[in-house]
């Protein structure tokens, strides 16, 4: 029989992928979960298992080609029956009252890493006008059983005809909905790229882009890609780097950012660093100003828990963590990433050296799992590592503060009446106004300050 394997949903929000490299070719023999491709999110390289066993008869894109959730991507005869075909599943379902007995039910081996089937999405319902679609907005999707017995009837229940006047509306999400009402864009006039026509973010914000310069020109033409001129390169926009520029994007206009500045003496936490490096307990272990900054922002986080909360708009709700997902910037070869420690509050320092170095040596090799960058609640990124005392770093999207930590320097400084060397680091802090007050960002930039100036009074804080 032959089987056909469509791109799997990898991770929220992932609507396609692109394949770095096949690890098989028609002909081969596969086995359940081997690895057959590298594919390349906009978040990451995943490494993708065959849900089959059997024999490879094609492959349906080529290395650097991009792949829509739910489409083909390779075919494997897995041995006697007849061809299970892309058609097949894609044929209407029977009432589930008059399902034939014969039709059995093809289950396929759940793998790890996979979200739910390209079959399995939402539902769609027809618009309504008026007062009607704005409700539509408020009211969540009932349940399929729910569904299933108020099709087709009336406010009254009473089997009235649907009115003449209500069409489609454009498949999308609430947010995406939310974001396309900030941007001013009318979901009606977008083609959605995602699957089965899913209007998507990146969909609304090249809407929103594509508005001014159609403005400008007077009148819309179809884009058309320039050739390079002598010693210019040109290369495309995809992966990491599209769905980090949309990030930002999508992060600085919707965020009101304040960014706070804080230079500290941290040679005191300079000497601890050397203290634990000399000592044999330690030994295997990294320990770096990153992760003792980590440390101390956990802390820190614990005394004003507003910094570590989120932003609801649909629900109009703040969300407050009572744990810390925290995000470290990672810059790698395909773009920034900002893979997340779960659970950071809960590690010792060394504990949390340790999985910072672990997270960073994945993110380099391009390994990182896409659920390790989903979840963050707060970040920091280390500008420090290429000489930069201080930025305005923009907010990881769904976070309320950012944290950036500069370069170490020996400058001359008062210390007790007299001028000495000290070791001086800047923080820069940028958070969600909504979220956080001045007063509470201060007073949570002052907490790490003060645990780096003496490492002892994070004691006196925990």
């Amino acid at each position: 029989m032959i089987r056909d394997f469509a791109l799997p949903d990898l991770g929220e929000g992932l609507t396609e992928s692109e394949i770095v490299a096949w690890r098989v070719k028609v002909g081969d023999h596969v086995e359940l979960n081997q690895i057959i491709a590298d594919v390349e999110t906009a978040k990451a390289v995943v490494e993708l298992p065959s849900p089959f066993e059997g024999t490879v008869t094609a492959l349906h894109a080529a290395e650097g080609e991009t792949v829509n959730v739910g489409e083909k991507l390779f075919s494997c005869d897995t041995g006697g029956g007849a061809d299970a075909s892309a058609a097949d599943a894609a044929a209407p379902e029977a009432p589930a009252e008059v399902a034939a007995p014969e039709a059995a039910e093809v289950r396929e081996p759940t793998l790890v890493g996979y979200g739910a089937s390209a079959d399995r999405g939402p539902k769609r319902r027809p618009r309504r006008l008026g007062a009607a679609a704005l409700a539509e907005d408020l009211v969540p999707e009932p349940p399929e059983h729910e569904r299933a017995v108020t099709a087709g009837t009336g406010a009254a229940g009473t089997g009235a005809a649907e009115h003449p006047d209500r069409g489609e509306r454009p498949r999308s999400t609430p947010p995406v909905r939310k974001l396309a009402r900030d941007l001013g864009v009318d979901l009606e006039q977008v083609e959605g790229t995602g699957e089965r026509g899913l209007i998507t973010r990146a969909d609304v914000e090249a809407a929103a882009s594509a508005a001014p310069a159609a403005s400008a020109a007077g009148t819309a033409s179809a884009a058309v890609a320039e050739p390079a001129a002598p010693g210019e390169t040109r290369i495309p926009i995809r992966g990491v780097r599209k769905h980090t520029a949309a990030a930002m994007v999508r992060s600085a206009f919707t965020a009101p950012h304040v960014t706070e500045f804080l230079t500290v003496d941290v040679t005191a936490t300079m000497a601890l660093l050397e203290g634990i490096r000399s000592d044999r307990a330690f030994a295997g272990h990294k320990v770096t100003p990153l992760a003792i900054v980590a440390k101390a922002l956990c802390i820190a986080a614990a005394r004003t828990p507003e910094v570590n909360s989120r932003w609801d708009e649909d629900a109009q709700e703040i969300v407050r963590f009572g744990h810390v997902n925290l995000g470290i910037a990672a810059a790698t070869e395909r773009g920034l990433v900002v893979p997340n420690i779960r659970g950071a509050e809960r590690m010792t320092l060394i504990e949390l050296a340790d999985a910072i170095v672990a997270l960073a040596e994945t993110a380099r090799a391009g390994k990182t799992p896409p659920a390790d960058l989903m979840g963050g609640t707060i970040s920091i990124t280390n500008i420090g590592v290429f000489g930069i005392d201080a930025g305005t770093p923009i907010l990881n999207p769904g976070e309320a503060a950012i944290l950036a930590m500069g370069a170490v320097r020996r400058e001359p400084r008062e210390h007790r009446g007299e001028i000495a060397l000290r070791e001086v680091m800047t923080l820069s802090l940028s958070f969600d106004h909504r979220l956080v007050d001045g007063e509470q960002g201060s007073r949570f930039l002052a907490d790490i300050g003060r645990i780096l100036r003496d490492p002892g009074l994070a004691l006196t804080m925990m």
